[in-house]
């Protein structure tokens, strides 16, 4: 292909992203731009699989059966949603297997958050709260992102999402108008997840390295920095009506500007847990490898039985 085609491909393409129509797997594209997309749609992925682990640890061990019964339903959920992203990922010319490998050789990241232990039940409750509430943010915008089958998937993902948040807000009322022992645990969940929830939007403007070309190409439509403080001012007002106090001596609404100002985030903790050394890293990536070989019989099944519907299909049309 000439220089001069590639240029006419490139101008289309980038109308296109101008008039906010949607990039579809068959269209051309710049190749940065497939490869950007493989990325962060696989790490959301990642983190949707990887994200069933700490609350699957307490589905044994909730309160009750309705508890129980909807910790279940919404694990299962995260698991739809991994689904509908690897899918997704996978129209940009790139296989399953490979992001699988990607992620258990950790050559691809998921959400720092998920390596942080589940210690008690209001964890599940600040989770919903607090990780799915950051979430949906975070979300919302990706349904209008410039990637079609991303944006699609984002729909329904972001629906579910918003329920996953109800109900983890519900588990810290519920608790808040408890004993003191449970507003006690409520509080402590909410001391050990405040921080790491800011932290999910991702580095500072000035410091992340992909937010100016992802707001290019409009697979971002906020930048971190406007993510997070949209967070924060949704969710103040919210631990108020709890009755529990952020762990943030600086926090303050600022009348000036309409918005909470908020204290220094440790970013070396965050890049610690990123480059694998949080306190669940280690435990998370085993229990994948370990879902991966132990259902490798159940692929193989799979498989056997499509080729053999194949070959059957095939013999009565032939």
């Amino acid at each position: 292909m000439s220089a001069k085609e590639i240029k006419n491909l490139e101008d289309i393409f980038e109308a296109k992203i101008a008039r906010d129509e949607k990039i579809e797997p068959k269209d051309w594209m710049p190749e940065k731009y497939r490869k950007t997309h493989i990325r962060q749609i696989s790490q959301h992925a990642h983190s949707e699989i990887v994200g069933m682990l700490p609350e699957g640890n307490w589905i044994t061990r909730a309160p009750s059966l309705r508890r129980k019964v909807a910790l279940l339903a919404k694990v299962q959920d995260e698991a739809g949603h991994g689904l509908y992203l690897y899918s997704a990922c996978e129209t940009l010319g790139i296989s399953r297997e490979e992001l699988y490998e990607q992620l258990h050789s950790g050559k691809a990241k998921y959400s720092s958050i998920f390596n942080y232990p589940t210690l008690t039940w209001a964890d599940i409750g600040a989770i919903g709260w607090l990780v799915d509430g950051a979430a949906i943010i975070n979300q919302v915008p990706l349904c209008n992102t410039s990637f079609g089958p991303y944006a699609r998937a984002m729909v329904r993902v972001c629906k579910e999402e918003s329920f996953h948040q109800r109900q983890g807000y519900e588990i810290m009322m519920t608790l808040c108008n408890g004993t003191q022992e449970q507003k006690d645990m409520a509080q402590d969940a909410l001391n050990r997840w405040w921080w790491p929830s800011l932290m999910m939007f991702g580095p500072t403007d000035d410091e992340s390295t992909h937010t100016e070309q992802s707001m290019k190409w409009k697979l971002k439509r906020k930048t971190n920095d406007e993510l997070r403080q949209q967070f924060i001012d949704q969710t103040v007002p919210q631990a108020d009506i709890l009755g529990l106090k952020v762990p943030d001596e600086d926090l303050k609404y600022n009348n000036e500007t309409g918005h909470y100002d908020f204290g220094e985030i440790d970013w070396s903790e965050f890049w610690q847990v990123v480059k694998g050394h949080g306190k669940c890293n280690k435990e998370r990536i085993k229990a994948r490898k370990e879902a991966w070989h132990n259902g490798e019989w159940v692929r193989e099944a799979a498989m056997a039985y499509a080729d053999k519907q194949d070959k059957r299909t095939t013999k009565q049309t032939g």
